[in-house]
Protein backbone atom coordinates (compact mmCIF):
# COMPACT_ATOMS: atom_id res chain seq x y z
CA UNK A 1 0.00 0.00 0.00
CA UNK A 2 1.41 3.19 -0.94
CA UNK A 3 2.20 6.05 1.73
CA UNK A 4 0.90 8.87 -0.53
CA UNK A 5 -2.64 7.20 -0.93
CA UNK A 6 -6.19 8.73 1.25
CA UNK A 7 -6.48 4.51 1.86
CA UNK A 8 -2.96 4.64 3.33
CA UNK A 9 -4.08 6.88 5.47
CA UNK A 10 -7.48 5.59 6.28
CA UNK A 11 -6.53 1.79 7.01
CA UNK A 12 -3.28 2.89 9.21
CA UNK A 13 -5.23 5.63 10.67
CA UNK A 14 -3.08 7.84 9.83
CA UNK A 15 -2.85 11.79 9.97
CA UNK A 16 -4.24 12.61 6.18
CA UNK A 17 -1.80 14.90 5.81
CA UNK A 18 1.28 13.61 5.94
CA UNK A 19 0.55 10.32 6.97
CA UNK A 20 3.32 9.65 9.93
CA UNK A 21 1.79 11.48 12.70
CA UNK A 22 -1.62 8.88 14.55
CA UNK A 23 -4.79 10.62 13.76
CA UNK A 24 -6.19 8.93 17.39
CA UNK A 25 -5.44 9.01 20.78
CA UNK A 26 -5.15 4.77 20.54
CA UNK A 27 -4.68 2.55 17.76
CA UNK A 28 -6.80 0.37 18.92
CA UNK A 29 -10.85 1.26 18.00
CA UNK A 30 -12.17 -1.66 20.46
CA UNK A 31 -10.47 0.54 23.79
CA UNK A 32 -13.88 1.83 24.61
CA UNK A 33 -11.99 4.44 27.46
CA UNK A 34 -10.66 5.94 24.37
CA UNK A 35 -13.02 5.05 21.75
CA UNK A 36 -12.99 7.51 18.65
CA UNK A 37 -10.87 10.40 19.93
CA UNK A 38 -8.96 12.41 17.98
CA UNK A 39 -5.79 14.07 18.67
CA UNK A 40 -5.82 17.93 18.61
CA UNK A 41 -2.84 17.67 15.82
CA UNK A 42 -0.68 15.68 14.30
CA UNK A 43 2.80 15.10 16.09
CA UNK A 44 4.60 15.18 12.98
CA UNK A 45 3.03 17.95 10.51
CA UNK A 46 0.88 19.74 13.23
CA UNK A 47 -2.17 19.67 11.05
CA UNK A 48 -5.06 20.56 12.64
CA UNK A 49 -7.43 18.02 12.97
CA UNK A 50 -10.69 19.99 13.60
CA UNK A 51 -11.01 22.22 10.84
CA UNK A 52 -13.94 23.88 12.66
CA UNK A 53 -16.71 22.75 15.42
CA UNK A 54 -18.84 20.60 15.39
CA UNK A 55 -16.46 18.83 11.98
CA UNK A 56 -16.62 14.98 13.03
CA UNK A 57 -20.78 15.20 13.05
CA UNK A 58 -20.74 14.62 9.10
CA UNK A 59 -18.70 11.35 9.90
CA UNK A 60 -22.44 10.12 10.60
CA UNK A 61 -23.43 9.90 7.23
CA UNK A 62 -20.07 7.92 6.19
CA UNK A 63 -21.16 5.44 8.75
CA UNK A 64 -24.66 5.14 7.83
CA UNK A 65 -23.12 4.34 4.45
CA UNK A 66 -20.93 1.85 5.63
CA UNK A 67 -23.59 0.10 7.36
CA UNK A 68 -25.61 0.04 4.52
CA UNK A 69 -22.67 -1.60 1.99
CA UNK A 70 -22.09 -4.23 5.28
CA UNK A 71 -26.18 -5.30 4.98
CA UNK A 72 -25.71 -5.23 1.36
CA UNK A 73 -23.02 -7.35 0.90
CA UNK A 74 -24.01 -9.77 4.02
CA UNK A 75 -27.63 -9.59 1.85
CA UNK A 76 -26.25 -10.63 -1.48
CA UNK A 77 -23.21 -12.84 -0.41
CA UNK A 78 -26.19 -14.90 1.69
CA UNK A 79 -28.91 -14.82 -1.61
CA UNK A 80 -26.05 -16.72 -3.69
CA UNK A 81 -24.79 -18.89 -0.73
CA UNK A 82 -27.79 -19.67 1.01
CA UNK A 83 -30.90 -18.80 -0.52
CA UNK A 84 -33.37 -20.72 1.71
CA UNK A 85 -31.99 -19.03 4.53
CA UNK A 86 -34.92 -17.52 6.84
CA UNK A 87 -35.38 -13.54 7.61
CA UNK A 88 -34.69 -14.37 10.96
CA UNK A 89 -31.14 -15.68 9.63
CA UNK A 90 -30.68 -12.48 7.90
CA UNK A 91 -31.28 -10.00 10.84
CA UNK A 92 -28.78 -12.18 13.25
CA UNK A 93 -26.23 -12.22 10.73
CA UNK A 94 -26.53 -8.38 10.10
CA UNK A 95 -26.94 -7.14 13.75
CA UNK A 96 -24.31 -9.04 15.69
CA UNK A 97 -21.86 -8.29 12.63
CA UNK A 98 -22.70 -4.65 12.95
CA UNK A 99 -22.75 -4.56 16.64
CA UNK A 100 -19.51 -6.16 16.89
CA UNK A 101 -17.66 -3.92 14.08
CA UNK A 102 -19.21 -0.48 15.32
CA UNK A 103 -16.31 0.68 17.35
CA UNK A 104 -13.92 0.16 14.12
CA UNK A 105 -16.79 1.89 11.83
CA UNK A 106 -16.89 4.35 13.84
CA UNK A 107 -13.51 5.20 13.52
CA UNK A 108 -13.46 4.51 9.95
CA UNK A 109 -16.26 6.89 9.38
CA UNK A 110 -14.43 9.62 11.24
CA UNK A 111 -11.06 9.10 8.83
CA UNK A 112 -12.65 8.83 6.56
CA UNK A 113 -14.62 11.93 6.39
CA UNK A 114 -11.26 13.88 7.53
CA UNK A 115 -9.29 13.02 4.38
CA UNK A 116 -12.32 14.25 2.25
CA UNK A 117 -11.30 17.73 3.83
CA UNK A 118 -7.51 17.25 4.45
CA UNK A 119 -5.27 16.71 1.22
CA UNK A 120 -1.97 15.14 0.96
CA UNK A 121 0.94 16.98 1.21
CA UNK A 122 4.34 15.31 0.29
CA UNK A 123 6.44 18.03 0.67
CA UNK A 124 5.32 17.81 4.92
CA UNK A 125 7.15 14.87 5.42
Amino acid sequence: MKKNTKLYSILKFKCPRCHQGDFFETQNPYKIKKLGEVKKRCSSCNQSYFLEPGFYYGSMYVSYAIGVAIFVSIWLSTQIIYPEAQMNWYLTSVSSILFIGTPYIYCLSKIIWANIFIQYESNSD
